[in-house]
């Protein structure tokens, strides 16, 4: 989904500019390229962040303020993601505003990013779309509220973030400007709605992703089995859950958990003692784990519609997750879906995907034509047809 936004627009002959914190310049791509090859993650992945499919001339990026927000966000002290968040939104607003809108008549934003951008599309009679990529930040609270009591010393405590309650109320100042909130999922617009908001300007449409240009053929007879985790690793992603489930199905299953660490030492030195934790993979390498494994799990309490499942769905792997995750994953088809918090559930099913070979397979199958409802193409239709919808609103 990196981008996909401004290349479907500019495909539709629809985008007037893109404006982003930071990109790669594509004139050093092969110089940064080479050196990639012997640097950190962190640069490897600052390569990913390339628009492809949209013309030099239309990209805007604020790299120096996109270098402090990261700098700010990394600082070692409470609540510093979410000050980050609250600077940045407000200085990009700022920044787009004076630069202008050329011949644009509708912008397009994302969620704790576009307030002003919107207030000032409502006085100059621009159309205002935003995206909520994940649950309100009130509902994630209140999930990630017991899992801190549950498992305290394996995250900085969110009660010590001083700035949730004003990312709150921006969140919500943003749905009250928006002409249309797109939602990645139902479970993302019922947030919204459990939270106040104005539902009836949500819309949801599911995303897509690139899928592989070829996949592995799997016979996934032999044991033990390779259970892939992949995104952030701490609470909110069910990192606990994965550990009691590797616990119990040590004889069974191998487990490789791939993301960066949103938790404690202490924490980690726990789950290593049952995974392997990879720590944050490139999105250019992360295929590697999709081919190795045999079943993706993510056992989350809050997202919008995590892509991971998307692509583990394209690498015909069967899922498990939760009805958090906003995903397409169809229980008993290409996957199971879970309640959220219950190791018990996971174990059962991955007993049932080693125990029949058969099952695993039928399932395999299911994964990859599922997949193939949620390509980039088919989430670019998807989303130009809520382009219109707004648009048929206004008239």
């Amino acid at each position: 989904m990196h981008y996909a936004v401004p290349a479907i627009l500019q495909r539709e002959g629809l985008l007037e500019r893109l404006y982003t914190d930071i990109c790669a310049p594509r004139r050093l791509r092969p110089v940064l390229e080479a050196a990639a090859r012997l640097g950190p993650v962190s640069l490897r992945r600052w390569l990913g962040r390339v628009p492809r499919g949209i013309p030099a001339d239309k990209i805007v990026s604020f790299d120096a303020m996109g270098l402090e927000y990261y700098r700010r966000r990394n600082a070692q002290t409470p609540g510093a993601l979410t000050s980050a968040n609250l600077w940045v939104g407000p200085q990009l607003c700022h920044r787009v505003i004076r630069r202008g809108l050329g011949n644009a008549n509708t912008t397009f934003t994302y969620n704790g990013a576009g307030l002003e951008l919107m207030q000032h599309g409502r006085i100059t009679g621009v159309r205002t779309i935003m995206e909520q990529t994940i649950a309100p930040a009130e509902i994630e609270d209140l999930l990630l509220d017991t899992e801190e009591r549950e498992f305290p010393n394996w995250e900085l405590p969110r009660a010590k973030d001083p700035f949730r309650k004003a990312f709150s109320q921006r969140e919500q100042e943003e749905w009250d400007t928006a002409d249309l909130i797109l939602c990645g999922s139902e479970f993302v617009r019922d947030g919204i709605r459990a939270s106040g908001g104005p539902v009836d300007r949500c819309y949801v449409v599911p995303y897509g992703v690139q899928r592989p240009f070829m996949t592995v053929k799997r016979d996934r007879r032999n044991l033990p089995l390779h259970v892939l985790v992949a995104g952030s690793v701490g609470l909110r992603k069910g990192a606990p859950y994965v550990l009691s489930a590797a616990r119990s199905l040590s004889r069974k299953a191998v487990f490789h958990v791939a993301g960066q660490f949103d938790i404690t030492p202490f924490a980690q030195n726990i789950l290593r003692e049952h995974v392997t934790l990879l720590g944050a993979v490139p999105r250019s390498e992360i295929h590697r784990q999709f081919e190795w494994a045999d079943v993706f799990l993510l056992p989350t309490l809050c997202e919008g519609s995590a892509t991971v499942c998307y692509e583990a769905l394209s690498y015909g792997l069967p899922v498990i997750t939760t009805p958090n995750a906003g995903s397409v994953v169809r229980d008993g088809l290409d996957g199971y879906i879970v309640p959220i918090r219950d190791s018990a559930a996971i174990v059962d099913r991955i007993e049932r995907l080693v125990d029949d070979g058969d099952l695993w397979q039928t399932m395999s199958g299911n994964a990859l034509e599922r997949s193939a409802e949620y390509t980039l193409e088919k989430y670019g239709e998807r989303f130009v047809d809520a382009l219109r919808a707004v648009s048929t609103r206004g008239n």
